[in-house]
């Protein structure tokens, strides 16, 4: 089931220049950053804002198709609804946790995230649950406590619906089935889990067997686990039944705005000062976006009309560009591009979401293929998916060493992400598939 909308509009044609603005909008996102921090700080905004706007004059002046850009403006505001609401609720749920967690305790711990990203998405899970992780490993934590929970909580975790992780959202949006995902992509998403987890224990177990123990002081020997903010699981419930609201068009991210403002005002003040909750990452997400949205869109309809071109004949190409990409630039985008190529080779339109079940029903390897990678490389960078950077900020404002870019690349992600996807990938979308 999908979301009908009032702003369906017929694809144009775009000039393959009208790319350059969404490919600027990625470098930067990518690289700014890294340039310079304060000015992109200042300035991120404006940059989102004015490339944007590029696009957006090029479609209403020159190709007289305003209706797309409201579609896309339509989009934005439900993708935004969704990762807003769940972050303001989830971070009016503050957990208490007792210090000096063992191995299978910090496993099991991932294991509960990453089912729990699947409900109230990668990005809530990653803002309720980092913080109790940093204090139950805090005598013994290092960069790979972190980077796994990236790895787990963050990424792959929140592959088994559409409120998991972003590119599954759009593809909801779209009109991919709400349960499509969870029939089909459950066996990777287990393999992934797990693979993902031996590797944290494997790591774990040396730093606990290593670590000096450490003296329990009066706090430590006093903490136990307790949550806080139990009203805002009543609010989380409205905004999940919202996801399902059909008719009339708005009013699902109405209901979810009422829950974000319910708990906002509903959670006493105490709860966020113990989060150290703000809304600068979520602020962040919403600036960036309107500039990803706005200058996807001759990307996605140059991809949709000249797919042929592009030599993707097999899941197992999907899967891997899908993925380098969605690790090289933001997989929520990068998703609707191969999505639009996959719909494009079939003949179909990405806009029409009779066309988007039908790919989903006839076309099923590609949609994996391209699901799979989108969520699972979105780990591979801090910029692959939206909670990354987010996580790497609250571990660093507390104190904790966190690798850079390039280390957390060429330390982390290759080593342990690489191989695993090289499985997947031969057991789902090869020739040699058993699966």
């Amino acid at each position: 089931m999908v979301k009908p909308t009032l702003f369906a509009a017929a694809i144009a044609d775009p000039h393959p220049a009208m790319i350059l603005p969404f490919a600027l909008m990625l470098l930067a996102i990518a690289l700014m950053p890294f340039i310079n921090l304060h000015w992109w700080e200042r300035h991120f905004p404006k940059v989102a804002v004015g490339l944007g706007a590029v696009t957006t004059i090029y479609y209403v002046v020159f190709l007289g198709n305003a209706g797309r850009m409201l579609h896309v403006a339509h989009e934005y505001v439900s993708f935004i609804a969704l990762i807003g609401s769940l972050f303001i609720v989830a971070g009016g749920i503050h957990i208490d946790v007792k210090g000096e967690a063992k191995p299978w305790v910090n496993c099991l711990f991932l294991f509960v995230g990453a089912v729990l990203a699947n409900v109230i998405g990668t990005t809530g899970a990653s803002m309720l649950l980092i913080r109790p992780w940093m204090r139950m490993n805090k005598n013994r934590i290092t960069a790979f406590h972190i980077v796994l929970f990236i790895f787990i909580v963050s990424n792959v975790g929140g592959c088994l619906t559409p409120i998991g992780d972003p590119p599954l959202f759009l593809g909801y949006i779209k009109g991919v089935p709400f349960w499509w995902v969870l029939q089909k992509c459950w066996l990777a998403w287990v393999i992934a889990v797990a693979g993902f987890i031996a590797v944290f224990f494997a790591l774990d177990r040396r730093n606990f067997l290593r670590a000096q123990p450490a003296a329990r002081d009066v706090e430590t020997r006093r903490e136990s686990w307790r949550v806080e903010g139990w009203r805002n699981v009543g609010f989380l419930a409205l905004i999940l039944a919202a996801v399902f609201v059909k008719h009339p068009t708005g009013l699902s991210e109405t209901l979810m705005l009422t829950a974000a403002a319910g708990s906002w005002f509903a959670t006493p003040k105490r709860i966020h000062e113990a989060n150290a909750f703000n809304f600068h990452p979520i602020r962040e997400v919403a600036w960036l976006f309107v500039g990803i949205f706005a200058t996807m869109v001759p990307a996605l309809d140059y991809l949709e009309i000249h797919a042929a071109q592009l030599g993707l004949d097999s899941g197992l190409k999907f899967f891997w560009l899908t993925g380098l990409l969605s690790g090289a630039l933001d997989n929520a985008p990068t998703y609707l591009t191969f999505l639009a190529a996959a719909m494009g080779m079939n003949g179909l339109s990405l806009n029409n979401p009779e066309h988007v079940r039908q790919l989903a029903a006839t076309q099923d390897h590609e949609l994996i293929a391209i699901s799979l990678g989108a969520v699972f490389f979105g780990a591979m960078t801090y910029i692959g998916n939206g909670p990354n950077f987010m996580v790497k900020s609250i571990a660093e404002q507390a104190g904790v060493k966190t690798p850079g870019f390039f280390n957390y690349l060429l330390k982390y992600a290759l080593p342990s992400l690489i191989p695993l996807m090289v499985l997947i990938s031969l057991l789902f979308f090869s020739r040699w598939r058993v699966l």
